[in-house]
């Protein structure tokens, strides 16, 4: 075993080989939008990110399946369509699953991927002077919520789900085939920026530094917060780890809300050396991927996290 339990990492890594290791992963959710084939694709993204967040190449995809005794079967055909178009985009083969009856509907995949165990990208190795580069926009938590509450525009909708429908694939290509030296790797999930950046910092030994007016936002996010759609995630998010956290100068308290949103399916936080940063922004940013320095990796000292 290469990666376990110990810096609570987003996936698993078993070496079988002197050059092959398996990178596992699991993740499953209820819906958090009214469309099945949009879910299906959503829950499909979210379960391949962690593979991509080690660095990995997913090969092999089980389906886990929650879903009513008597419900529609065209909508679960609708659903697993729309998880099957995405694991075909990654080059992921569904070999098949499991099935339970259950009264509420859940979905989404145990992934497993291959990796050269020698470039293993873990949420451990960030270092002082290291840049912090964010691959997506956040806010994907409170616009669901907004979405469960019917208040939520379509331009917000449009832009949320294009985000939690966009795999994290071409930012792994891009890290994996040029020579930039990424020290540590995770994506932004149920824990939000903030809880995500924090097992970096402890597992790395290092404090960081965010600057919040560079964190890109989803369109319609801050209007969220300020309408008060805020996800349990995103308060419990807070109360666990807003005590590690310095803020410095004037900040919104909508952005402050923000960097504790539970994401779905959420962008890559690179942690490369300043040098490196510019370049692959401006590469990433050719590619399609809307990605931002956001942050620098300083000495371990306390607090863990300023932001400014």
């Amino acid at each position: 075993m290469l990666v376990g339990f110990d810096h609570a990492d987003d996936a698993g890594v078993y070496q079988i080989a002197p050059e092959t290791a398996l990178v596992q992963t699991v993740d499953f959710f209820t819906p958090i939008v009214d469309d099945p084939y949009t879910f299906g694709q959503i829950a499909a993204t979210n379960s391949l990110s962690d593979v991509y967040a080690m660095g990995g190449k997913p090969l092999t995809a089980l389906a886990l399946v929650c879903f009513p005794e008597k419900g529609d079967l065209e909508i679960l055909g609708q659903i697993l369509a729309g998880g099957l178009s995405k694991m075909i985009e990654a080059g992921c083969t569904v070999i098949g699953g499991h099935s339970i009856r259950d009264e509420e509907t859940k979905f989404g995949y145990s992934v497993t991927g291959l990796i050269d165990p020698r470039r293993v990208l873990a949420n451990k190795g960030a270092l002082p002077g290291d840049a912090l580069v964010l691959t997506k926009a956040i806010g994907t938590g409170v616009i669901s919520t907004a979405i469960k509450k019917e208040k939520a525009d379509e331009a917000w909708i449009r832009a949320a789900v294009e985000s939690m429908t966009t795999l994290n694939q071409k930012a792994a290509e891009i890290l994996a085939a040029k020579p930039y030296r990424v020290h540590a790797l995770t994506d932004i999930t149920g824990f939000g920026l903030i809880g995500h950046a924090r097992e970096l910092a402890l597992a790395s030994r290092v404090s960081l530094r965010l600057y919040a007016d560079r964190v890109p936002v989803l369109p319609g996010a801050l209007q969220c917060v300020r309408a008060g759609y805020i996800p349990g995630g995103l308060k419990a998010n807070r109360e666990f780890a807003e005590c590690l956290v310095e803020y410095e100068g004037s900040l919104s308290a909508e952005r402050k809300a923000l960097l504790f949103d539970p994401q779905t399916a959420g962008g890559l936080l690179i942690s490369l050396p300043s040098s490196e940063a510019d370049r692959l922004v401006s590469e990433l940013a050719a590619a399609g991927v809307p990605a931002a320095h956001v942050g620098d990796v300083e000495s371990g000292e306390k607090p863990i996290i300023r932001v400014r």
